[in-house]
């Protein structure tokens, strides 16, 4: 593997690192700010509505843009995008004339400048890295979200209670200042195009259908196809659900938010080991072994989080959870990087991006007013006592309910997905691609 391709790639895992930091200390703290002015679930569940917006209506033109475009410049203009959003939410906060729609058009906007850098970032994996060692390369990739929920969990309440909302978002300001300046100097190869494909001035005018080769490609590669339905459901309820009620269930549970972050953290350093292991042990061939192990234990650790009711216990059930996401993320990646070729896998991602996209916010709409206006007063209910030996009967009991259900069901459907031969066997009936490493 040329030295200049490991450069860059160690480089862009540290910078996304870092920038993922300040913008998960941001996140988690004005998460706080929302729920304790409006005491609902429902409004934190919005936000991850609005942020995938711009991904169900425009995702596809995302990955035509990362095939058609200098990678490093599409990722360096989110970033400037992102700084813009975060200035314009410290101006609201600073002011005090923040309100949640504001919130919401700022999250809308951040979600336009994700469409644009996430399939240009998750294509360029190919170009950087060979294939016999992209397993470990996608894992070390895999630090950098759980880092960034570990370190900003550990600090998120107490900078919250010491400097309040502002001083977080300062802190995403500062990690956006670093991620523009490294992405302004670094190199990424851009693919040569494929068959019919247009390049130059035409290729404006051939984006809009180029944005729905994606999925037209996968349709060709039933078996991908299914794994970008499967990895789309797991997301909603491990993702979209689980993210949309976390903050108001651990606040219920625990009752400080202090105590929040160092769940959270603790909870999330699961990740950070689950990704390095992956990265020592490299996976399993055929990897869809890898991905299906991988969900299967983290739907037990979903249900068991749902569970419980006092810190250490929740945070063991967290670290379980989180520590094997990272396997399924670093194989499935893998495989679609292996599968399809360079110039097409910004569009693939994309497509994969969009189906995530159009069901996590569906689970988090669901998610928020079932909590709201379902879960959590069917805890005074007599009604209740069937089901209080598993989760309790305090403020939180409900959330641990749809908790519980929803861990069951990613067991139930992996289950279904890992017996069908056909889905099993994809890595052996897909033909592999080539992919550069410059």
């Amino acid at each position: 593997m040329p030295s200049r391709s490991v450069s860059t790639y160690y480089v862009l895992v540290a910078t996304q690192a870092l920038s993922m930091i300040g913008s998960r200390t941001s996140s988690l703290a004005v998460g706080i700010a929302v729920f304790r002015a409006t005491g609902h679930a429902t409004p934190l569940a919005l936000i991850a509505v609005f942020f995938a917006l711009p991904w169900v209506l425009f995702g596809g033109l995302g990955g035509a843009l990362a095939d058609r475009f200098d990678r490093r410049t599409l990722m360096l203009a989110a970033n400037v995008g992102y700084a813009l959003a975060s200035g314009l939410l410290l101006l609201a906060f600073a002011s005090g004339a923040f309100s949640l729609w504001q919130l919401y058009a700022l999250t809308i906007a951040n979600g336009v400048f994700n469409l644009v850098e996430t399939p240009a970032l998750q294509a360029s994996v190919a170009m950087l890295v060979p294939d016999a060692h992209r397993d470990r390369a996608n894992a070390i990739q895999q630090l950098a979200y759980p880092a960034s929920v570990v370190l900003a969990g550990a600090f998120a309440g107490v900078l919250y209670v010491a400097a309040g909302v502002t001083g977080a978002i300062l802190v995403d300001l500062a990690t956006f200042a670093v991620a523009i300046a490294v992405l302004a100097v670094v190199r990424i190869p851009t693919p040569a195009p494929g068959p019919g494909d247009v390049q130059g001035a035409g290729a404006l005018l051939a984006l809009w259908r180029q944005s729905f080769d994606g999925f037209r490609h996968l349709a060709a590669q039933g078996p991908l196809l299914a794994l970008c339905v499967y990895i789309a459901v797991v997301s909603a309820l491990a993702g979209g659900l689980f993210w949309a009620l976390m903050t108001p269930y651990v606040l219920d549970r625990v009752h400080m938010t202090a105590v929040f972050g160092l769940v959270v953290a603790a909870g999330f350093s699961g990740a950070v080991a689950g990704a390095l292991a992956m990265a020592a042990w490299g996976g399993a061939r055929p990897r869809i072994h890898t991905v299906m192990i991988g969900i299967l234990l983290a739907g037990a650790g979903m249900a068991l989080f749902g569970m419980l009711r006092t810190p250490v216990p929740m945070a063991v059930a967290l670290f379980l959870l989180t520590f094997a996401i990272p396997f399924a993320n670093a194989a499935t990646f893998s495989i679609f990087q292996a599968k399809v070729a360079p110039d097409r896998q910004g569009r693939v991602f994309a497509a994969l991006g969009q189906l995530i996209s159009v069901l996590n916010p569906l689970a988090s709409l669901a998610g928020g007013p079932l909590a709201d206006r379902v879960a959590e007063p069917a805890v005074a209910a007599p009604g209740w006592r069937a089901v209080a030996w598993l989760v309790g009967d305090a403020p939180g009991a409900g959330i641990g309910l749809i908790y519980v259900a929803a861990g069951l069901a990613i067991v139930a459907v992996t289950l279904a997905f890992y017996a069908a031969p056909v889905f099993r066997r994809m890595e052996a009936t897909l033909p592999d691609q080539a992919a550069v490493a410059a």
